[in-house]
């Protein structure tokens, strides 16, 4: 009789958008996923590192990943059991695969881009790249939060 009452779990939430491949979409892209995170009740620091994260990816898909006429896709699905979210941008170009940029020198600090997926890998638990058919690419990255278990005091 004397049970502990049942846990309720939040299932996991999604999101997913068609955007211009714009310099307008990738904003959008921005804006929306952030306003979506903050409804479900994503923690700040979360969110805050999401939005770096769908800046980037937006941006390239829309500078490298974009075919004239075509949209590119933002999916977010966030598991607020588990503190954690997946952020996905698809293009309809999958010739080009994101490669981050190693062994850069001084001049290369000078050039604009180039940087944006380095960001990314340092935001995220972990990033890559799948066929999205039938000739694009999806670029996904998770983030979670800390567990509470790792902080020391």
């Amino acid at each position: 009789m004397n049970q502990p009452p049942p846990q309720l779990v939040a299932p996991p939430v999604a999101f997913t958008q068609l955007l211009s491949s714009t310099r307008r979409g990738a904003r959008l892209a921005r804006l929306l996923g952030v306003t979506e995170l903050r409804s479900w009740g994503a923690p700040d620091h979360l969110t805050e590192r999401a939005e770096l994260v769908v800046a980037e990816l937006a941006a390239n898909a829309v500078l490298h990943g974009r075919v004239p006429g075509r949209c590119f896709r933002l999916t977010l699905v966030f598991d607020p059991s588990v503190g954690r979210l997946r952020v996905e941008v698809s293009d309809a170009q999958g010739s080009l695969r994101p490669r981050t940029v190693t062994g850069a020198t001084e001049s290369d600090a000078l050039r604009p881009g180039g940087r944006g997926l380095a960001l990314v890998t340092a935001l995220a638990d972990h990033w890559d790249c799948v066929p999205y058919p039938p000739s694009g690419k999806t670029v996904r990255a998770v983030l979670s939060t800390p567990s509470i278990n790792s902080c020391s005091r």
